[in-house]
């Protein structure tokens, strides 16, 4: 019974984070979230929702006034970094959420929410990117707070700490669609939804991905690309198609090419 009590003081300590917060207890995991270190999936501008948000007026924490303002894509930023872990696992973070530590978010004093950075540990190169969606460190040397699993992807757990590199890729929205969804393009000419056969080049579950390669190979040969939200058994999934082919030989011909591997010809119900 020792030997079991000091093995699991053991296992809390090593994943307890360097947060100043205070203590809470832990719940068990959520569903993860990642962001893309591509710029171009992000708004380049705060949503205007998120600047007049809540957690955008001035605030005070242990008579230190802080004032949240609007940053610019590529601004760059130094300072340390540190993280929190499971003591503040599904716990409400500052604008609301529910704090996951696998998920990549992190803690900002001053950084619009919904702000997309990328996090480069200067000890060893390895980068991260992460969602703002709390505030702190309000430690004075910190200027970020990561997640558990943030931390973990640049190698910076076992020390708590360490010298960073912040640099703003843009702002993400929950509500941002660059591309319209099934149900909007049915309400839409038939000349613009698909009519016919169309080469699927690739399937995502996070939005994100789907926006980046549905940007990249749009217009490619003359064909343009679209991305079909459908609900499976697995989830909701983010399928990129390459549409404008006339028959279903000329998909065949040009999926022969090998292009794209793994494609495979598709119809539109």
């Amino acid at each position: 019974m020792n030997i079991f009590f000091i093995f699991s003081v053991t296992l809390l300590l090593l994943f307890t984070g360097c947060s100043s917060r205070g203590k809470s207890s832990y719940v068990a995991p959520l569903e993860p979230q990642s962001y893309s270190q591509d710029k171009n999936v992000y708004s380049s501008t705060v949503n205007k929702k998120d600047y007049h948000h809540p957690t955008m007026k001035p605030y005070e924490i242990r008579g230190i006034k802080y004032y949240p303002t609007v940053v610019n894509v590529g601004d760059v930023f130094h300072g340390n970094a540190s993280w929190y872990g499971p003591d503040f696992h599904g716990k409400p973070t500052s604008n609301g959420e529910t704090y996951n530590m696998y998920d990549m978010t992190a803690a900002h004093k001053t950084l619009p929410m919904n702000t997309i950075v990328k996090v480069t540990n200067k000890n060893n190169g390895k980068s991260t990117v992460v969602r703002i969606n709390d505030r702190g460190p309000f430690v004075e040397t910190r200027i970020i707070d990561l997640s558990n699993t943030a931390a973990r992807n640049i190698d910076m757990v076992g020390a708590g700490t360490a010298p960073v590199k912040v640099e703003i890729l843009g702002f993400h929205s929950k509500e941002k669609r660059d591309i319209p969804l099934l149900k909007d393009l049915r309400d839409t000419p038939q000349d613009q939804v698909i009519d016919g056969f169309a080469l699927q080049i690739a399937s995502f579950s996070r939005f994100e991905g789907a926006v980046a390669t549905q940007k990249k190979y749009n217009n490619t040969d003359g064909y343009t690309t679209i991305i079909k939200d459908v609900q499976t058994s697995r989830g909701r999934l983010f399928r990129v198609w390459l549409k404008g082919f006339r028959s279903e030989q000329e998909a065949r011909d040009y999926k022969a090419l090998g292009n794209f591997q793994g494609s495979f010809i598709v119809r539109e119900d």
